[in-house]
C-alpha cells in the first residue's frame, strides 16, 4: 500500500517546530505589553485582575472555556485508541455553553457588577455578607488549580524539551514526560518566566488575548488537517472500514474496551463524565472569571452560540483525523496513541510547500493552549492571594503601590512554586487533572447555584455545601487508594484482606493507577460529592437564620424606575 509506504517515511520534527515556539513565545510577550497600554492606570484592580469588565463576545466564546494541552494530545489518544464512541464521551462538553452561560453566567456578571466584585470569592463574600465564605471558596480554588497548574507546567517543559532538533520524540504521554535531562530544565524555565512574565505585565487582558489567539490558532490547524487528511484516506467511511477491520471493529461502536480489559466508559461512567464536564465547566473559577468580565448580557447571549460552534469546529474534525490516522499511519500502535496528532500534522503537509513550517505551527498549538491555562490559573490564584486573603485579611488600607507589589510578589510566588514542583515531576498527572476538576464541581457547584439564584441561602448553608462535596469526594478517591493498594499485593496482610472485604475487589472501571477512586455503584465520586453538597446546602440553610432582608433585597429585587416628569 503505497500509504502504508509513506507512512513510514514521515520527516522528524526539526527547527522548525522550534522556530513556531519562538515565535508563539514572542507574540505572547508583545500581547501581554500590548494588554498593559490597554489597563486603566486609575483602577489598578479592576483592569488587571478583570480587564475593566471589557470582553466582547468573541474574547468571551474563545477564553472563557479556556482549552488545555489535552485537546490535541489526551482527547486524541481517546479516540485512535476507542474510536467514534468518544465523540459521545466528548459530547459533555457542547453543553459547556448553555450552562455556564445561560444558566449561571448572566446571573453571576450581574451580582459581579452589584457587588463590585473583582473574583469570585470576593463575590461570594459580598452576597452573603460572611467572611469564612471568602476565605473558604478562595482556599478551594487554589486547592483546585494548584493540581492543574503543576500538570500543565510540566507539559509546558515537554513539549520544549521534545521540539528541541534531533529529539526523535513525538509523543508527550506521561511515561514520556516523566524523562527529565537538561532540555527539560531549560524548557521548564523558559516556559515559566514567558508565562508569568507576560502575564505578570499585561494581567487578565494579557491572560485573555493569549488564550484568543491560541484558540484561533488552534481552529485553522485543526481545520488544515482535517481538509488535508480525510480526502487522502479515501473519506470517513473507507478510514472507518480499515479501522475496523485492521484494528477493532469496537472503532464504530460502543462502549469500547481498553487492552487491559478495563471498561472504558461503560453507562454509569458515561453519566458521570456527562455531569463532570458539564457542572464543572461553569463552576471552573476560570471560566467564572472571564463571565465576570463581560461587557454585557448581549454579549453574553452572542457568545453561547460563537462558542457551540467553535467547540463544533475543533472536537468533530478531530475525530475525523484520528479516524483517518488509522488508513494513513497503519504502523501505529496504541501504545503511540499520543503521537498521533503530531504525527498526522508532519505526514500530511509535507507535500505542501513550507510543510514543515505548517507542521510547527499545527504542533505550536498544544504549546500555546498550556501557556494560555497557566496563564489564567496564576493570575486567578494570585488575585486569590491579593484581593481575598492580602487586602480583606491582612492590610485593608494598603496603598496601590503596595497592591502592586504584593500583585507581584504574588504571581512570581505561584510561578517559582510551579517551577519547583515540576523539577521533580509527579506522576498521575492527568488523574490529578481530572481529580482537581472534578473536585471543583464538588465543592463550588452547588454554592454558586445558591448564591445565583436562592433568596433562602445561608453563609452557613454555603459552608456547609462546601464541606460536605469535600469530604465526600477526597474520601471515596482514599477509599480507592486503598482499595488499589490492596489489590496490587501479591501476599495480602490482614488489613488488605480487611479493606477488600469491606470494599471489594478491583472492579475494572476507570483509569489505571494510584489515583483511581472508588466507584460507589460504578458511579463516579462527583456525582456522590455533589449529591451530598446539594442536599448539606438546602438542609443547612433551611434550619438556620434567613439572611437580612435588605442585603437579598438589594441583590435581588429589581429597582424601581424613577418617573419621568411631564411637560
Amino acid at each position: 500500500m503505497l500509504l502504508a509506504d509513506a507512512a513510514t517515511k514521515i520527516p522528524s520534527p526539526g527547527f522548525a517546530v522550534l522556530f513556531a515556539l519562538i515565535l508563539f513565545i514572542v507574540a505572547s510577550v508583545w500581547l501581554g505589553t500590548m494588554a498593559q497600554k490597554a489597563i486603566d492606570k486609575k483602577d489598578f484592580m479592576q483592569g488587571y485582575f478583570l480587564g475593566n469588565r471589557g470582553l466582547g463576545a468573541w474574547a468571551l466564546a474563545l477564553t472563557a472555556t479556556v482549552q488545555s494541552g489535552g485537546t490535541f494530545m489526551g482527547f486524541p489518544s481517546l479516540v485512535f485508541s476507542f474510536g467514534w464512541i468518544v465523540l459521545l464521551w466528548i459530547g459533555a462538553y457542547m453543553m459547556v455553553p448553555l450552562t455556564g452561560f445561560a444558566i449561571v453566567g448572566k446571573r453571576l456578571s450581574h451580582l459581579s457588577r452589584q457587588t463590585n466584585a473583582l473574583t469570585v470569592p470576593d463575590l461570594m463574600r459580598s452576597r452573603f455578607d460572611d467572611w469564612r465564605v471568602g476565605l473558604a471558596t478562595s482556599l478551594l480554588i487554589i486547592l483546585c488549580l494548584s493540581f492543574t497548574m503543576f500538570a500543565q507546567f510540566k507539559a509546558g517543559a515537554t513539549i520544549m524539551k521534545h521540539a528541541w532538533p534531533g529529539e526523535g520524540l513525538l509523543a508527550f504521554s506521561e511515561d514520556v514526560m516523566t524523562t527529565v535531562d537538561a532540555k527539560y530544565y531549560v524548557g521548564l524555565i523558559v516556559f515559566a518566566v514567558t508565562v508569568v512574565g507576560y502575564t505578570l505585565i499585561g494581567g487578565f487582558l494579557a491572560s485573555v488575548w493569549t488564550d484568543l489567539f491560541q484558540s484561533v490558532m488552534m481552529f485553522f490547524g485543526v481545520l488544515l488537517l482535517v481538509c488535508l487528511a480525510v480526502p487522502m484516506a479515501g473519506g470517513l467511511e473507507q478510514a472507518t472500514r480499515y479501522a475496523m477491520e485492521h484494528k477493532s471493529p469496537d472503532i464504530a461502536f460502543g462502549p469500547g474496551y481498553s487492552p487491559a480489559g478495563r471498561d472504558f466508559l461503560p453507562p454509569s461512567l458515561a453519566v458521570s463524565m456527562f455531569c463532570m464536564w458539564v457542572f464543572s465547566g461553569f463552576s471552573s473559577p476560570a471560566s467564572m472569571v472571564r463571565v465576570m468580565a463581560a461587557q454585557n448580557t448581549e454579549v453574553m447571549r452572542k457568545s453561547i452560540f460563537l462558542l457551540a460552534c467553535y467547540n463544533c469546529c475543533i472536537y468533530i474534525p478531530l475525530v475525523m483525523v484520528c479516524i483517518a490516522a488509522h488508513t494513513l499511519l497503519p504502523d501505529l500502535t496504541l501504545k503511540q496513541s499520543d503521537e498521533v496528532i503530531p504525527r498526522m500534522s508532519l505526514f500530511v503537509t509535507q507535500g505542501l510547500p513550507c510543510g514543515q513550517f505548517i507542521s510547527g505551527l499545527i504542533l505550536a498549538a498544544p504549546f500555546g493552549a498550556i501557556m494560555a491555562s497557566v496563564s489564567c490559573f496564576v493570575l486567578v490564584i494570585a488575585s486569590g492571594l491579593v484581593e481575598d486573603i492580602y487586602l480583606k485579611l491582612w492590610n485593608p488600607k494598603a496603598t496601590e503601590l503596595q497592591v502592586r507589589r504584593a500583585t507581584t510578589i504574588s504571581m512570581v510566588g505561584v510561578g517559582l512554586f510551579g517551577v519547583l514542583v515540576a523539577l521533580n515531576p509527579p506522576q498521575y498527572l492527568q488523574a490529578l487533572v481530572v481529580l482537581s476538576s472534578s473536585l471543583g464541581a464538588a465543592t463550588l457547584m452547588m454554592p454558586v447555584i445558591m448564591a445565583c439564584y436562592w433568596r433562602r441561602a445561608t453563609a452557613p448553608g454555603v459552608l456547609a455545601s462546601m464541606a460536605a462535596g469535600f469530604v465526600v469526594h477526597i474520601g471515596l478517591y482514599l477509599a480507592g487508594i486503598a482499595q488499589n493498594w490492596a489489590t496490587a499485593a501479591a501476599v495480602k496482610s490482614s488489613l488488605q484482606e480487611a479493606i477488600l472485604k469491606f470494599l471489594g475487589p478491583d472492579p475494572l472501571i476507570g483509569p489505571i493507577g494510584l489515583l483511581r477512586p472508588y466507584y460507589v455503584l460504578g458511579v463516579d465520586p462527583v456525582l456522590w460529592a455533589m449529591l451530598a453538597s446539594v442536599l448539606a446546602g438546602v438542609l443547612v440553610s433551611l434550619v438556620t437564620s434567613p439572611p437580612p432582608r435588605d442585603l437579598i433585597s438589594r441583590l435581588f429585587d429589581a429597582k424601581p424606575v424613577a418617573p419621568t416628569s411631564g411637560v
